[in-house]
């Protein structure tokens, strides 16, 4: 059956507005994180439930998502995803305590999780083929874009009225993208695969072990029989998930698809970058108001070269990998990011003048549109149309991971070195925490070395998958 013709832009726009705002709310708290900690009296622990709670169930519920649009119609899981999130959205605006808002953010999570694969799966379906490359550079480009301006934008919001505002401006553009949706977007399905049930409570569980025992482990202590029974209980319940799913019928995650070297090493690098970003992302603006006093517009302005440059580098970089290939810019990426963390960690002190970072802002933001756009290529290179929401499912779930694991990871180091959210015990243990953030920037990058050279390959989409590259080099 012939694909309907929608208007390139109007197929964007459907896709990736309700995408955008679910990628916002990654980090759309940070800015917000002193003042609920003075409103709802919040510790360091539930400050980084405010973000993990949303990012840990976004991450557990991607590939169920992805299943139920490819057996139910994924316009309409995609439709329901939305009323889930703005409804949440809604809830969080009125939490009263921290118990409340991370309730909240784990039902924003829920809905999210339809959002992020589905949207790419029906921007697939909605344009043709020729100009499936642009459309997916420039939804890479928007997916990263949110990400990166959440602080920008909550602490915009933020100093314009109060950190409920945060949540609330998502119910306007949910209610907005439910006529876009049905106007642009075609409700198509997938394979009909049974349901991996299984597969799901081993994935599930064993994401949420390991990372609630990582971000329990400085309170609790790392000898604390429930954070090693997350930890150890975590991976095992990860390595069942593998070997369920090399041996299921109808597994929720083929790993057939693991054998193509482009999907596969750009889901490493979605895990590295977002580990050793948004990690540090979390830490750092945070520093610009505890330690050096900055508001939360401020901090946000003060950040903006960094979060903004995507906006204008990812577009860019989708027409670009075409012509250079997708492993040149993605490692050059990730290298600028590396760079620019290793500069702040190395220059922060409580008086750093601004024009000493203003620097690194710039090379990690133009780092993170390097890669966006080009990484969302790579992922959907040589998946058939069959496995496009599964691919982009597993790439999104990857990446939600690395969030909630970064944030995670690098505030245990950040409290390990003695970091508490005072101006004078902030700076020293801060900057440990972002080297180590640099350091597996960096490490990415030298993995991104892997991925295929020469020009980037055309995104196909044939009816049977093609023969995977191999991963040997």
């Amino acid at each position: 059956m012939p694909k309907p013709r929608v208007p390139l832009a109007l197929a964007i726009a459907a896709a990736g507005v309700p995408m955008f705002m679910a990628s916002l709310d990654n980090l759309v708290v940070t800015n917000a994180l002193p003042a609920l900690r003075d409103d709802l009296g919040a510790g360091v622990t539930e400050l980084q439930w405010f973000v993990n709670a949303y990012t840990i169930v976004f991450a557990m519920l991607i590939l169920p998502a992805v299943w139920l649009g490819d057996r139910y119609g994924r316009r309409r899981i995609f439709l329901a995803g939305i009323a889930v999130f703005t409804l949440a959205s809604a809830a969080a605006g009125f939490a009263s305590d921290p118990a409340g808002l991370i309730a909240a953010r784990a039902l924003q999570g829920i809905g999210g999780a339809a959002l992020m694969p589905l949207s790419l799966a029906l921007l697939s379906d909605a344009v043709d083929r020729s100009k499936r490359p642009l459309a997916i550079g420039i939804w890479g480009g928007i997916s990263g874009l949110g990400v990166a301006a959440g602080p920008l934008i909550g602490g915009a919001v933020l100093e314009g009225w109060a950190w409920q505002a945060i949540f609330w401006i998502n119910i306007p553009v949910g209610i907005l993208a439910v006529p876009l949706v049905l106007r642009a977007l075609p409700d198509r399905r997938g394979p009909r695969r049974a349901a991996d049930a299984p597969g799901l409570l081993l994935a599930a569980l064993g994401v949420l072990g390991l990372v609630w025992a990582i971000a329990q482990g400085n309170e609790l202590g790392w000898s604390h029989p429930g954070v090693l029974a997350g930890l150890i209980g975590g991976g095992l319940l990860l390595v069942g998930f593998l070997l369920r799913e090399r041996r299921a019928s109808a597994p929720l995650v083929p790993l057939r698809l693991f054998r193509d070297r482009s999907f596969s090493v750009s889901n490493v690098v979605g895990f590295g970058m977002s580990f050793g970003m948004f990690g540090s992302v979390f830490l750092l603006i945070q520093y610009l108001q505890i330690v050096q006093g900055h508001d939360p517009l401020e901090a946000a302005v003060l950040t903006s070269p960094w979060t903004m440059a995507p906006l204008v580098v990812a577009p860019l970089a989708g027409v670009l990998s075409g012509r250079v290939g997708t492993r040149a810019l993605i490692v050059l990426g990730l290298a600028l990011q590396s760079v620019g963390l290793l500069w702040l960690a190395l220059v922060m002190t409580p008086t750093t003048p601004y024009a000493e970072m203003v620097g690194a802002f710039i090379a990690a933001g133009v780092g993170m549109g390097l890669v966006f756009a080009p990484s969302s290529t790579a992922v959907l290179a040589r998946m058939a149309d069959a496995d496009t929401a599964t691919a982009s499912g597993v790439n999104s779930t990857v990446r939600e991971i690395g969030v909630a694991l970064g944030i995670a990871v690098l505030t245990a180091v950040f409290t390990g070195a003695g970091g508490q959210l005072t101006p004078d015990g902030y700076v020293d243990a801060v900057v440990v925490a972002v080297g180590v953030g640099a350091a597996v920037v960096g490490a990415t990058a030298l993995l991104a070395l892997l991925l295929p050279s020469g020009r980037a390959l055309a995104v196909v989409a044939p009816s049977e998958p093609e023969p995977a590259e191999s991963l040997s080099v």
